[in-house]
C-alpha cells in the first residue's frame, strides 16, 4: 500500500467517528442514511455495518444521543459531541500546517 493510500485509509474508514459527527451537526440522521451521506460529501462509502457500530459507540461515549421516531432512530450531536468534533479540527489543521511548512 503506497503511503498516501494508507493516509486516505486512516483518515476516512479508521475514522468514521468525525465524519458522523460532522453529518449529525447540520441535522439529524437516520442510521441508514449515513453510508449514502458520506459518499456523497466526503467521496467514500463505509461499509454496511461499520456506521452502526461507530453510532453505538458515539451513543454509549455520549457524543450522541438517539430517539425513536416513526420507528426510525434517530441520531442527534450532542454538546459533547461538538466540542470533540471541534477538538478534533484543531488536531487536524495543526497537522496539516506543520507537514505543509
Amino acid at each position: 500500500m503506497l503511503p498516501i493510500e494508507r493516509l486516505v485509509k486512516s483518515n476516512t474508514t479508521d475514522n468514521l467517528w468525525l465524519y458522523i459527527l460532522s453529518l449529525l451537526r447540520t441535522r439529524p440522521v437516520y442510521g441508514w442514511e449515513i453510508p449514502g451521506l458520506i459518499e456523497r460529501e466526503f467521496g467514500f462509502r463505509p461499509g454496511k455495518i461499520t456506521p452502526y457500530r461507530v453510532l453505538y459507540r458515539l451513543e454509549m461515549d455520549r457524543f450522541v444521543s438517539s430517539t425513536v421516531g416513526n420507528r426510525r432512530r434517530v441520531y442527534r450531536i450532542n454538546e459533547k459531541g461538538v466540542k470533540e468534533l471541534r477538538q478534533a479540527a484543531k488536531f487536524l489543521r495543526q497537522v496539516a500546517e506543520k507537514i505543509d511548512g
